[in-house]
């Protein structure tokens, strides 16, 4: 029997967007829709929820807190595998400020028998969670990034922490200033991704680990949409609505793609995978051992 997906994410309630620090944050469109800004993001977050737990997933949720709004983005609270967790340190103050709130909740995990272990980085290293290391399942290894926001230095933290195969992805823009806003792997060992996000190591770290037919390279426009930023739960893709052209290129890869309206959460430059964590992920000596997570 496959495993449940298990996915913390932190509710929209003091969601705003009230400051800039990726150049897709916009607070004047925020504060231009009023009180409809915060409604819209509330049906958002409970249709990317919905769509989650539809694709099979068990959601924890974490509560929001007022003067944080970017704690709606889990996915840079840590990076988890093998249910020890890696907790982020943020490279901007307005982030910092989540760190406590991400220890607690990742506290509470391990209190409900989720998580064994919580471990943390130098405070010289900056490294921001599953944005910028992502697990990829097919070929058990992280990519791992650094660039804007994560140091070179986070890499060989990781590689110690999980004993896992780490590939080195610096990053080449500001724009894409996370791994996951532009590079994807899916289930069936495809990697969907924006070379111009990444840079010539990257693309030939990604190169020498793929075959051609297994690299699908995402348009302008897909990145812009946040689209590359998506979830992938079995034969599922979730992500921002999408472009036609790109969820027909999936659809015949066999993937359904499930689109979600996260335009509020764009606004601050996160997508569906930003807006989660995944719990359960476990190395190929973890999967053959008993399974354990079931709160």
């Amino acid at each position: 029997m496959t495993a449940t997906p298990h996915i913390l994410m932190a509710r929209p309630t003091h969601y705003e967007v009230a400051y800039e620090i990726n150049p897709w944050m916009k607070p004047a469109a925020w504060r231009g829709g009023g009180p409809a800004s915060s409604l819209a993001a509330e049906r958002s977050w409970l249709a990317l929820r919905g769509a989650l737990e539809a694709s099979g997933a068990k959601v924890h949720a974490m509560a929001g807190v007022p003067g944080v709004p970017d704690l709606v983005f889990p996915a840079n609270a840590a990076v988890v595998l093998n249910r020890t967790a890696l907790l982020a340190r943020f490279r901007h103050p307005q982030r910092q400020a989540e760190e406590p709130h991400n220890l607690a909740a990742l506290e509470n995990l391990r209190a409900a028998g989720v998580l064994d272990q919580i471990v943390t980085f130098d405070d010289d290293i900056r490294q921001e969670g599953t944005g910028d290391c992502i697990w990829d399942a097919t070929r058990r290894l992280f990519w791992v990034a650094s660039g804007p926001r994560s140091s070179p230095r986070s890499v060989a933290r990781i590689a110690e922490v999980f004993g896992e195969e780490v590939a080195h992805m610096p990053l080449a823009t500001e724009r894409y200033y996370h791994l996951d806003t532009c590079f994807c792997p899916l289930s069936g060992g495809e990697v969907l991704y924006y070379p111009p996000a990444l840079s010539e190591e990257a693309l030939a770290a990604l190169y020498s680990r793929t075959s051609p037919d297994q690299r699908l390279i995402a348009s302008d426009e897909d990145a812009a949409a946040f689209c590359v930023n998506a979830v992938s739960i079995g034969r599922d893709v979730i992500m921002a609505r999408p472009p036609a052209r790109l969820a027909t290129r999936l659809a015949e890869r066999g993937y359904r793609v499930v689109s979600v309206d996260l335009d509020p959460f764009l606004l601050s430059g996160g997508g569906a995978f930003c807006m989660t964590l995944r719990l359960d992920l476990a190395s190929e000596a973890a999967l053959a051992a008993p399974a354990r997570l079931t709160a």
